[in-house]
């Protein structure tokens, strides 16, 4: 089981989607948290329930600011026991209508964090994303696979690329400095709290079902997609930033034989996220079917109408999850319809809704 041991996280992006569900789980628990965030796609509404339960323990803090700020990045870095560095460009839309922020936030956002964690020896976790396989066909996808990937020419591939950069660099911290890093790919993380203004399909779709508008479908709706539960994504972090720190590993209490196979942790890339494979079209009549729509409300739009000439997608995207599963027995456990009831949940309960 988990040893209860209390530490003092850092969060960078933990005003965000995954950031704000890290944060709390960590602070249930019993740990510090402190968060930084620009709030450039992560909102105050997210942690505006955690700071009135725990900061007047001192077991919440946040500052709001951006991780290229050296300064307060060598104080926060000073003061924690680990980082958990989420903070990112994310979002297909917001990659295409802007890609230099996208390579500058997160190849110069990962250089300062790794930075900061070096001078002061932190355990460091990195969440990376499943775009980094590009358009591989080997499927599922294992963390040693080959990646292809398109030309440079589309901007589609901008965030992949910047991605696969700062896994680089982290593994490169490790070796040339012994820096205790770990790299977690996550693989369409969804819940309550995830937005779709920046192209997440599940909480667009789910908009789009409330409003009893159609749901836009790219292309054919065809392309597949592995969607995991935010709460079991938060288990497997936390599961790796305790190993790297020391603490015990085991996540999942179900299976012994697993656990008794650990590997090693720092300096590994692990996949997160769920098996179970959907197509884009049979998720939007999930959603349609569980928001009491009419099943057939959906709308086909082009890629090229929906982000930019010679958009390029992936038509699968499934992770091999065998090695965190022999490394922290962790394994998802919340199903597809759970979730998506959940993000209904959630979004009925907003303003606009």
């Amino acid at each position: 089981m988990t040893i209860s041991t209390s530490n003092h996280y850092l969060i960078t992006g933990g005003a965000g989607f995954i950031g704000s569900h890290l944060s709390e789980a960590l602070l249930d628990r019993g740990d510090r948290v402190t968060i930084i965030d620009d709030l450039s796609t992560g909102r105050m509404a997210n942690i505006a329930p955690l700071a009135d339960r725990y900061r007047r323990d001192n077991g919440f803090t946040f500052a709001i600011d951006t991780i290229t700020n050296a300064m307060v990045m060598d104080r926060l870095a000073s003061e924690c026991d680990a980082i958990l560095h989420l903070a990112a460009a994310v979002g297909v839309r917001l990659i295409v209508e802007n890609p230099v922020h996208t390579i500058e936030t997160n190849i110069l956002g990962t250089q300062a964090v790794l930075r900061a964690a070096a001078r002061y020896r932190k355990p460091l976790l990195i969440t990376s994303t499943s775009e980094v396989y590009g358009k591989g066909t080997r499927v599922p996808f294992a963390e040693d696979d080959d990646r292809v990937l398109g030309p440079t020419t589309r901007s589609r591939w901008s965030y992949a690329e910047s991605k696969a950069i700062d896994e680089f660099l982290a593994l490169a911290y490790h070796k040339a400095h012994a820096l205790p890093v770990v790299i977690a790919r996550l693989f369409n993380t969804v819940g309550p709290r995830q937005t779709g203004q920046y192209g997440m399909v599940v909480p667009r779709f789910v908009q789009q079902a409330l409003a009893g508008d159609a749901l836009t479908v790219y292309a054919d709706g065809q392309q597949s997609r592995c969607f995991c539960n935010v709460g079991d994504v938060v288990r497997a972090l936390i599961g790796l930033i305790d190993a790297a720190t020391g603490m015990d590993t085991a996540v999942d209490d179900t299976d012994a034989s697993v656990k008794s196979e650990k590997s090693p942790i720092v300096g590994e890339v692990f996949n997160v996220g769920a098996t179970q494979e959907i197509t884009i079209l049979e998720l939007a009549r999930r959603i349609l079917s569980l928001t009491n729509s009419d099943p057939e409300c959906v709308r086909f739009v082009p890629y090229a109408d929906a982000y930019e000439p010679g958009f390029e997608d992936m038509q699968r995207r499934v992770p091999d999850t065998t090695k965190i599963q022999r490394a922290l027995g962790w394994q998802p456990r919340i199903p597809l319809d759970e979730t998506l009831k959940q993000v209904i949940t959630y979004a009925r309960g907003l303003p606009n809704a």
